[in-house]
């Protein structure tokens, strides 16, 4: 099983990860951090993540880690 761990407080809004996820797996929140950024979610409800890890190579802020169970 593969999990995705975002650190939303990390996350700086710059959606790479939207663009680079192939199953669209990642969605901008609807809740601001602390720093009044709308950071990225994983959306489990599109399907499950493959783990090709694009999402976290292209993070710029290491925000994405992709842990295999």
């Amino acid at each position: 099983m593969i999990k995705v761990k975002i650190d939303s407080e990390k996350c700086k809004g710059c959606n790479l990860c939207l663009m680079y996820c192939p199953k669209g797996l990642i969605k901008e929140s609807k809740i601001l951090n602390k720093r009044g950024i709308c950071p990225v979610e994983f959306d489990s409800s599109k399907g499950a993540c493959i783990g090709c890890r694009f999402c976290a190579l292209m993070c710029p802020e290491s925000a994405i880690e992709i842990i295999d169970e």
